[in-house]
């Protein structure tokens, strides 16, 4: 049985984890590094999962971005709730209510070290959404 969603937008985890797959396999698409879902259910009832990524330049991030937008809108039907650091480029958030995706430049993603402040969140495997990560 399905756990169901806590979140802000409560379609339920597995809609959640539609969205999340989506938008990780876009990162990697896109070349995005370190990409990594990480469910959040227990910690919070703002979101149910983080996408992680870390792009080398502003114009990846941009198209990471850019393309995750396109694809949860147009495959998906749903629409992105706000963007924060856009301009800046070093963390741009996409906040998709139940799923919040965060895309770094390296340095960025090392300092704020997310994956540690969330530390009990569990991480799922990208293998289990169907996805193979970048070698």
């Amino acid at each position: 049985m399905a756990q169901p969603s806590r979140a802000i937008r409560p379609h339920g985890v597995e809609y959640s984890r539609k969205l999340a797959t989506a938008a990780a396999k876009v990162a990697l698409e896109n070349k995005g590094q370190d990409v990594m879902v990480l469910d959040v259910c227990g910690q919070t009832a703002e979101f149910d999962l983080f996408v992680f990524a870390t792009g080398s330049s502003r114009r990846q991030l941009h198209a990471i971005s850019e393309q995750i937008d396109d694809v949860l809108e147009k495959t998906l039907g749903d629409q992105r709730l706000g963007i924060e650091g856009y301009q800046d480029s070093h963390w741009i958030v996409l906040d998709y209510g139940s799923v919040v995706i965060h895309l770094f430049d390296e340095e960025t993603r090392e300092y704020y070290d997310l994956e540690s402040l969330w530390a009990d969140g569990k991480p799922i495997p990208l293998e289990e959404l169907g996805l193979k990560p970048n070698a």
